[in-house]
C-alpha cells in the first residue's frame, strides 16, 4: 500500500502516507524504514514547513527499473518504454512488411527491440521489470496462451507468455488489445474517473473491452467482449466460429463499410472526385461534408451500434460506453449513434469519443504493468 501510495503522489511525508493510507505513525515510519533498506524509495532532504519542524520528504525510486509495453498488429509491433511510475522514456515501432509472422519470429523480432530500446535509454537488461503485451485475440491471460490470430502465420494456441519470458527474463503479462485500450482510457483517457464502462473498438474488427468495478472482465473462457459475433436482428444468425469473423464484423469493420460503398457507387464509367474513395475512413468524412449515399452508409452503421449499446446497457448499465478505433471514434459516426439513441427512454449511458487512438493499447499495458509493480518489487512480505 504504501509503495503504491508513493508512486502515484511522487514525493511526501510520512505523515502525508499516514494521512493517506489510515495507518498508524509507527507502522509507516517501520515500511518507509523497510523501503529504504530495499533500495526502492530515496530521502529528498526537507519540505516546507506548515509552522513546526520542516518534514522529511520522500519518493519512490523510478528510476530503479522500466516497463515495456508491445502491441501486436497484423502490419507492425508498437513499443512504449516508461520508468517505475509510468513516465514516458521512448517510442518505436517495427513493420512486419514482408517479414514471417510466426510466432518464434514474432518474439525474435520483440527481444531484438526491447533491447535496442534498454540500450538507447541506458537500462540494464535487470532493470527491465515487466512487460506487457497486447494481442488482437482472445487470450488466457491466467496462462499467457493467444488463442487465435487468423491474420498472422500459426497463431493457434501459441503460449506467448512463456515464449517470451525465455527471451526478456522478467515478469511478462499478454493480454487482449481492446481489454488494454480500455485500461489505457482509465489510466489517461476519457475514463479516468470510471469505474464501470465500456470500450466499444471499431475498425478492422469490431470488440469490446468491459471494464467492471475498475477490473477487465474476461468472463470465463476470456472472450467477454467478443462483439463481432453478435446475433442481431435482422443481421445475422450465423453460429460463431472461432477461426473466422462474426458475421457483424464483416458488417460493421472498415472493410465492410468500404463495401458497401463499392456496391452503392461504383467507380466504372465515373470522374468524380467521390470515385477515388479507397477507405472506410474516406467514406465517414464523405458522409461529414453531406454526401447523400455515404450518410446513408453510415446511418445503417450506426443502427448497429445503437443496437449494441443498448444491449449492452441493458445488461452492465455501465457508467460510460466509449467508441473507439478510427471508424468508432469518427464524430459523423458517433454523432449518428448519439441521434439514434435519443429514442430509447431507459437503459443508455453517456457515449463519448475515446481520446488516447494508436496508443490506447500500450498505455493500457503500461497501466496493467504499473498495477503489478509493487508484486513485483515486494514478491515476499518485509519482516517487521
Amino acid at each position: 500500500m504504501i509503495l503504491r501510495l508513493l508512486r502515484e503522489v511522487g514525493s511526501c511525508s510520512r505523515a502525508d502516507l499516514v494521512r493517506a493510507s489510515g495507518l498508524s505513525a509507527p507502522t509507516v515510519t517501520n515500511v518507509v524504514g523497510d523501503l529504504l533498506a530495499a533500495n526502492l524509495i530515496k530521502p529528498l532532504g526537507e519540505g516546507e514547513s506548515s509552522g513546526g519542524r520542516p518534514p522529511d520528504m520522500i519518493s519512490f525510486k523510478a528510476e530503479r527499473g522500466c516497463l515495456v509495453a508491445v502491441q501486436i498488429t497484423s502490419t507492425s509491433l508498437s513499443f512504449l518504454l516508461t520508468d517505475l511510475s509510468g513516465t514516458e522514456l521512448d517510442t518505436s515501432k517495427v513493420s512486419l512488411a514482408g517479414r514471417k509472422t510466426t510466432p518464434e519470429a514474432i518474439c525474435h523480432f520483440i527481444g531484438d527491440e526491447v533491447r535496442h530500446l534498454l540500450r538507447k535509454n541506458k537500462k540494464a537488461r535487470e532493470q527491465l521489470q515487466l512487460m506487457t503485451v497486447g494481442v488482437p485475440a482472445i487470450t488466457n491471460v491466467e496462462d499467457g496462451i493467444v488463442v487465435s490470430i487468423s491474420t498472422l502465420e500459426d497463431w493457434r494456441s501459441v503460449p506467448l507468455r512463456s515464449l517470451l519470458s525465455r527471451i526478456v527474463h522478467c515478469k511478462v503479462i499478454v493480454e487482449n488489445d481492446t481489454n488494454l485500450s480500455a485500461l489505457g482510457e482509465r489510466h489517461l483517457g476519457a475514463a479516468q474517473f470510471e469505474q464501470t464502462f465500456i470500450i466499444i473498438n471499431i475498425d478492422n474488427n469490431v470488440s469490446a473491452g468491459i471494464v467492471l468495478d475498475g477490473k477487465v472482465h474476461h468472463g470465463s473462457q476470456w472472450s467477454a467482449g467478443e462483439i463481432g459475433y453478435l446475433r442481431l436482428p435482422n443481421i445475422s444468425r450465423a453460429t460463431p466460429r472461432l477461426h473466422e469473423f462474426g458475421e457483424l464484423e464483416t458488417v460493421l469493420s472498415s472493410s465492410g463499410i468500404l463495401k458497401s460503398w463499392q456496391e452503392t457507387h461504383p467507380t466504372s464509367g465515373r470522374k468524380t472526385p467521390s470515385a477515388k474513395v479507397d477507405d472506410a475512413l474516406a467514406v465517414l468524412d464523405l458522409a461529414l461534408s453531406g454526401d447523400a449515399r455515404a450518410k446513408k452508409i453510415v446511418q445503417h452503421r450506426a443502427g448497429f451500434v445503437a443496437d449494441i449499446v443498448i444491449n449492452l446497457s441493458l445488461i452492465l448499465n455501465p457508467g460510460l460506453i466509449l467508441l473507439g478505433g478510427e471508424i468508432g471514434c469518427h464524430p459523423v459516426l458517433l454523432s449518428s449513434v448519439q441521434e439514434q439513441l435519443k429514442q430509447s427512454e431507459f437503459g443508455v449511458t453517456k457515449i463519448a469519443a475515446a481520446t488516447l487512438g494508436d496508443y490506447a493499447v500500450l498505455w493500457g499495458a503500461i497501466a496493467a504493468s504499473l498495477a503489478e509493480i509493487p508484486l513485483v518489487l515486494l514478491p515476499q512480505p518485509l519482516s517487521r
